[in-house]
């Protein structure tokens, strides 16, 4: 029986934009189907799903590309204007730099709103999109985790906390100081990590404490990065259910994989996205919160190699 080698390879290239160094990173053949990752945030970097995802979908037959948007993470840049405008001018360089003319987008959390909207804008350079635990709606989020909230300090008795949702609930809901006051009970409730995590997942996590790249960048944020965003997209207040139908109707496919222990997220609210891209189209994980690609990994990339052609 005759062998195949099968060598994989990941490039670190330097891509400057206007003069700024955008931090990027390529995993896997360049004749693969190519896949570029955009992370969550604003103001996060796309360390978790590098240093434990990327070369595994690589391993799986697709050339993975992964970055941090301008200002953010390792893309350092004083001047940043924190605009959608400005997100895909950085974006489309990253097609160029990797000789890309058409690509399928993962887009995590935050980054699935980049992903939409860079979608509708360039339906020509997209394959698919991938909304991975990404919010289609923020406000609705931000009532999702202010009432699950609610009902676990109630059961706690725990009168200080809801006294801290009490007064959220008379903030603008369209205000960077509501949307930080409601991500920060969703962190301190767990509703980013999954209730019965696997063994998968277990060893996974196992690296944040080891592997030097995720110690050094898997809690760090930018802060400018939420606060720029806000003061000029007001992505606080974006719903993107009419952009998804477009996109729909433009032909590209759309999937979404999220978590069923993923607190960002009601039943209903994943029922609207999934009238949206259709039902066979989204996956619905058990055991599974925020970071897909962790929790319930080799699904993910089952899930990857089912819908990406």
């Amino acid at each position: 029986m005759k062998k195949t080698l099968v060598v994989f390879v990941f490039a670190l290239f330097t891509i400057v934009v206007n003069s700024q160094t955008i931090y990027s990173k390529a995993y896997g053949n360049p004749s693969d189907k190519p896949l570029i990752f955009l992370h969550g945030g604003p103001g996060y970097n796309c360390v978790n799903f590098e240093a434990t995802t990327a070369q595994q979908l690589a391993d799986n037959g697709f050339y993975v590309i992964v970055y941090d948007r301008r200002g953010e993470g390792r893309s350092k840049d004083l001047n940043t204007k924190f605009t959608f405008e400005e997100t895909f001018e950085d974006l489309n360089a990253v097609y160029q730099k990797y000789g890309i003319s058409k690509s399928s987008l993962i887009g995590h959390s935050f980054g699935g709103i980049v992903a939409t909207l860079f979608a509708e804008k360039y339906p020509d350079k997209i394959q698919s999109i991938i909304l991975v635990g990404a919010p289609i709606s923020l406000q609705e989020t931000f009532k999702t985790i202010i009432s699950t909230s609610k009902d676990i300090y109630k059961s706690k008795n725990d009168s200080i906390n809801l006294n801290y949702i009490s007064i959220i609930e008379k903030m603008d809901t369209s205000s960077i100081q509501y949307s930080s006051n409601s991500f920060m009970h969703a962190m301190q409730n767990g509703f980013y990590y999954p209730k019965e995590p696997t063994i998968e997942a277990l060893n996974i996590y196992k690296k944040f404490k080891t592997d030097s790249l995720l110690i050094k960048y898997s809690s760090k944020m930018t802060y400018e990065a939420p606060k720029g965003f806000w003061q000029n997209e007001k992505y606080t207040t974006l719903d993107l259910k009419d952009n998804l139908k477009q996109i729909v109707k433009n032909g590209t496919p759309v999937f979404g994989l999220y978590g069923k222990d993923d607190g960002l997220f009601s039943e209903s609210q994943v029922k609207t996205i999934v009238n949206l891209v259709g039902k066979t189209n989204l996956i619905y994980l058990n055991n599974c919160s925020h970071n897909l690609f962790i929790d319930q990994q080799t699904k993910f990339i089952n899930a990857l190699k089912k819908w990406i052609e």
